[in-house]
């Protein structure tokens, strides 16, 4: 028998009243793999996550996550999703054990109240993402990343089977930004499915087996090296886009270049060959 999909869009359109956001959007992402969703500002990519948990005010078409069908307003079981934090109300009064405890509730039972197993099981997840000494700490007295950390904690202790994380290296440091991402890294090799948007092309270059591209619609997909090329990123961000090579490792680079910028007169190079 077939395995299902992990996420799985078919002919979805969608936005908030008005002209859709998204049009006819048709993807299917297999179990266990780790996908960058890159696109300019408004291109639709929170839309999309906003459609695979059900929170999307119009929607035609289906989605599925793991099999089962997406319902308006009710977020699939086994799915785990983390927020950008510029939007998140860091003046209510909670303290990292109590937000990490808000994604356990559907596991509590009749009575929402943790017990002592519910309190093990945060601890774990906080030594697991380096935080377990801020347990009692208010959220707000927190940095950049270690409130990323704990909202992964948060989506990570109703043990997901597929992770959403909407922009999670945004408004960090690029230490912070990269330690983020190899902890991402580590969660995709315990077998979690992960989709994450993001602007960082160059470290989606660096550090994600596979993209998607995404204004409106799905522009193209597949391994950063086959699609960050210039004409395909040109089409998605709807600017004068370069890629070139790093002469050392073969990786790509991303510019945007426009008519005058460094890179406009540079032609795309080939990876750096070793002579024989």
């Amino acid at each position: 028998m077939t395995q299902p999909y992990a996420i799985e869009l078919a002919g979805l359109s969608g936005g908030y009243g008005g002209d859709p956001v998204l049009r006819d959007v048709t993807l299917r992402i297999p179990r266990g793999r780790f996908v960058g969703l890159v696109g300019p500002s408004g291109a639709g990519k929170t839309s999309m996550l906003r459609a695979m948990l059900g929170t999307l005010p119009r929607v035609d078409g289906a989605a599925r996550i793991d099999g089962k069908p997406v319902t308006p307003g009710a977020p699939p079981p086994g799915i785990g999703y983390v927020p950008q934090i510029e939007t998140v109300d860091w003046s209510f009064p909670a303290t990292v054990e109590d937000v990490v405890l808000m994604g356990r509730i559907r596991r509590m039972g009749a009575l929402p109240w943790p017990n002592r197993e519910d309190r093990r099981r945060v601890g774990e997840t906080l030594e697991r993402l380096g935080i377990g000494a801020l347990a009692r700490r208010h959220i707000r007295d927190l940095s950049g990343g270690q409130q990323q950390r704990v909202f992964l904690a948060r989506a990570l202790i109703g043990e997901p089977v597929v992770l959403l994380l909407d922009e999670p290296t945004a408004s960090v440091d690029i230490k912070t930004r990269d330690d983020v991402l190899h902890l991402l890294v580590e969660l995709h090799r315990s077998g979690i499915t992960i989709l994450m948007t993001t602007h960082e092309l160059n470290a989606v270059a660096a550090h994600l087996p596979w993209v998607v591209c995404v204004n409106g619609a799905i522009v193209a997909q597949g391994a950063p090296v086959d699609v960050f090329t210039g004409p395909i990123l040109s089409r998605t961000f709807s600017a004068s886009m370069r890629v070139i090579r790093d002469p050392l490792t073969g990786g790509v680079l991303v510019a945007e270049a426009g008519e005058h910028g460094p890179f406009s007169r540079m032609p795309e190079r080939e990876p750096a060959r070793a002579s024989a």
